[in-house]
């Protein structure tokens, strides 16, 4: 299965310039969104893995399968202001705009190896931030899986440059 045939473009989305690539088409097919599923576990099976976290919000719903799939715990990591307890946070920049996200304390231990999903990867912005939270713990992140890596804006390369393992499914360019 060509999991790049169940991708809609959609061009100057959420602004002119963007292409955005949407992953709903993808998972309301039920069989491509398993190979979707499938496809990340036999990646994740080379990495040593305690537990699952994912960017909010697409991110979700590829690891809460995943996470429930291979019995790890799932992180969520949010955005500003959306979790209740104490927490970890980084600001980052986005390629049209900026974010806060944030992990709550507890959801870590020292020592913890962490797989992060997500459904897409472009500037590596969110990526990043996401890897200073999980940092900041005292956990450790094993790789980061991507469903689509739009592969001409840098993210892959940025995180491999900071020494992290990247998986990527799918690859488009970004514009």
């Amino acid at each position: 299965m060509n999991l790049k045939d169940y991708i809609r473009s959609i061009p100057d989305y959420p602004k002119k310039g963007i292409l955005f690539r949407d992953i709903t088409t993808l998972i309301k097919n039920e069989y491509a969104f398993q190979e979707t599923i499938n496809q990340i576990i036999d990646r994740s099976k080379k990495y040593k893995v305690d537990k699952i976290a994912a960017i909010e919000s697409r991110g979700f719903v590829f690891a809460s399968a995943v996470s429930y799939l291979i019995k790890k715990p799932f992180i969520l990591l949010r955005k500003k202001n959306k979790l209740p307890a104490d927490v970890y946070s980084v600001d980052f920049d986005l390629e049209y705009g900026s974010a806060t996200i944030e992990a709550h304390k507890d959801s870590f231990q020292k020592g913890d190896s962490v797989i992060i999903i997500d459904d897409l990867i472009a500037t590596g912005g969110s990526a990043e931030a996401a890897s200073k939270l999980i940092k900041m713990s005292g956990a450790n992140i094993t790789a980061f899986i991507f469903v689509i890596n739009l592969f001409d804006l840098g993210g892959t390369e940025k995180l491999t440059k900071l020494g992290f393992k990247v998986e990527n499914l799918i690859d488009f360019p970004g514009h």
